[in-house]
């Protein structure tokens, strides 16, 4: 017994020991104290471990509970920082307003939850520069392809524009981070990079090993194990205004509410592709895979006319209206492809078709957990399979659908994109050898001097993801590296669950074409 409740019954048994009945009456009365007290501390302790269970990480790094960055007290507790455009006329220039947002990271709680797995592959994409650092001369060896550099100085974001980018990429990424700047304010130490927006990577690892190496470091949205690009989230997070998809946490909402209206084995039961065929010849290649009078592959391909869509306002693009199939197929483009994750966000199961490109969070999805693999050089023949397999195996399929959109819709959620983003620039700032510096063509930009001259989707999209408060918590804590026994049985491990779908494939078609 603790000693509150030991002095709260002492002080029912003073001044008895005089009288027996008296004692009598107050010993019974201390035992039915003592009975409801114990109850109360039982409940009590019982609530609390249940609600600290709820924040045990399991294995491998995986946090299924609510992630702490989203618990946000009532709004109106909070105060918001919107956009503040002063500019008057149009010979005015906008500038950034001062003493207007915190420039500090107070959080209420301190608790700070472990990261998805996945971001474990931050260290890999850093390990060309962890025995040696980053210098000065390193970075500007990266302008070669670069579009611009970033300056982040005491907590502000400074930009040098080298050339244009596809379309509003370079924007919508500097949007992205402004806003990681405003949900953590201050918290980033200063550091310097250069950023590409184009397609492929252009760092070839062939070209940098050995103890002299010194590969520029080159942030861009994917890379390949070929190339020592450094994968950072990509520009449609924050809206691609140029075919209306909206920023990353609306779409997902509206993808969830679409996985709804349909249910799983209510959906039509083919594979089913929509999308720009003309970027890449494997794009090609898929389209002989569609349906004709002499074969069914299983498949429902169509080709997105962009020009038409527009032009008819996006009605039939919505992407929470996609779900409808049983299983969506991802094909690369020119690089990796954006509809990835819009993609695997559906329930549908996810044929994947085998790629050479990945981004930052692919890393972490598992063949046969998150995705069925698909070969590259036989498409036809291995998504009929496929689906043969998922309309026999019914429940299996729909599993692993599940599991795709589930780590969507929770490890990938926007909180864990910026965090995501913290942590990288965060490891990266570690190795810099020099101290940062303002280039003199460098140009301080805000959330101000991005959105207020804008009108139209840019501007509407700017304001839906603007972040408006900081944080209530820290960034999540990105776990240790793998060791390398680890990261070998990890690579084994999807090389072997894709072999064993192939062993399955060639063994249907075996069988097929011997008549059985």
């Amino acid at each position: 017994m603790n000693k509150d409740n030991e002095t709260y019954l002492k002080l029912f048994q003073r001044g008895s020991s005089n009288n027996h009945l008296k004692s009598s009456l107050i010993s019974k009365k201390a035992k039915v104290t003592t009975t409801v007290v114990a109850l109360f501390c039982l409940v009590v302790t019982f609530c609390y471990y249940f609600a600290a269970s709820n924040n045990i990480i399991s294995d491998d790094y995986f946090v299924r509970n609510q992630n702490p960055s989203s618990i946000q007290t009532n709004k109106h507790e909070k105060q918001e920082y919107p956009l503040t455009c002063t500019k008057g006329n149009k010979t005015e220039t906008q500038t950034c307003p001062r003493d207007q947002f915190p420039t500090k990271h107070n959080p209420t709680s301190l608790y700070s939850h472990v990261c998805p797995s996945y971001f474990r592959w931050i260290h890999e994409d850093l390990k060309p520069w962890k025995e040696k650092g980053i210098t000065k001369e390193m970075v500007e060896e990266a302008r070669r392809t670069a579009h611009f550099k970033i300056v982040i100085a005491d907590g502000k974001l400074y930009v040098e524009k080298y050339r244009k980018s596809i379309q509003t990429r370079d924007v919508f990424s500097l949007w992205g981070i402004l806003q990681l700047l405003r949900l953590y304010p201050g918290k980033l130490p200063d550091l310097e990079l250069l950023f590409d927006c184009d397609d492929r990577p252009v760092v070839p690892s062939d070209k940098f090993h050995g103890a002299n190496a010194s590969p520029p470091p080159l942030f861009r949205y994917c890379s390949n194990q070929w190339s020592l690009d450094i994968v950072f989230p990509d520009w449609s997070f924050w809206g691609w205004a140029e075919i209306n998809i909206k920023p990353w946490k609306d779409t997902l909402k509206d993808i969830k509410e679409g996985n709804k209206r349909t249910k799983w084995k209510d959906r039509v039961p083919y594979a089913y592709w929509k999308g720009n065929p003309y970027v890449a010849q494997t794009r090609k290649n898929l389209l002989k895979c569609n349906v004709t009078s002499q074969n069914d592959w299983n498949t429902r391909l169509y080709i997105q006319d962009w020009v038409k869509e527009s032009n008819e306002g996006y009605k039939k693009s919505g992407l929470g209206n996609q779900c409808t199939y049983r299983y969506k197929i991802y094909i690369q483009g020119y690089a990796w492809s954006v509809s990835e994750k819009y993609i695997l966000a559906c329930n549908s199961m996810t044929l994947y078709v085998k790629s050479e490109y990945h981004d930052f969070f692919m890393r972490g999805m598992v063949p046969l957990q998150h995705y069925w693999p698909i070969r590259d050089n036989s498409k036809c023949t291995s998504l009929k399979y496929a689906v043969e397999w998922g309309n026999n195996h019914t429940d299996k399929a729909q599993a692993i659908g599940e599991a795709a959109s589930r780590f969507i819709q929770e490890d990938l959620n926007m909180n864990n994109v910026y965090d995501y983003i913290f942590n990288l620039l965060n490891e990266y700032a570690k190795l810099l050898r020099f101290k940062p510096s303002i280039p003199q063509g460098a140009v301080e930009f805000c959330s101000e001097t991005m959105a207020c001259d804008l009108n139209g989707i840019e501007r509407k999209f700017m304001e839906e993801s603007m972040v408006m408060f900081p944080s209530d918590s820290n960034p999540c804590t990105i776990p240790p590296p793998y060791d390398p026994l680890t990261l070998q049985e990890v690579l084994e491990r999807n090389v072997n669950s894709t072999r064993q779908v192939e062993i399955w494939e060639d063994e249907y078609w075996l069988n097929k074409n011997n008549g059985q």
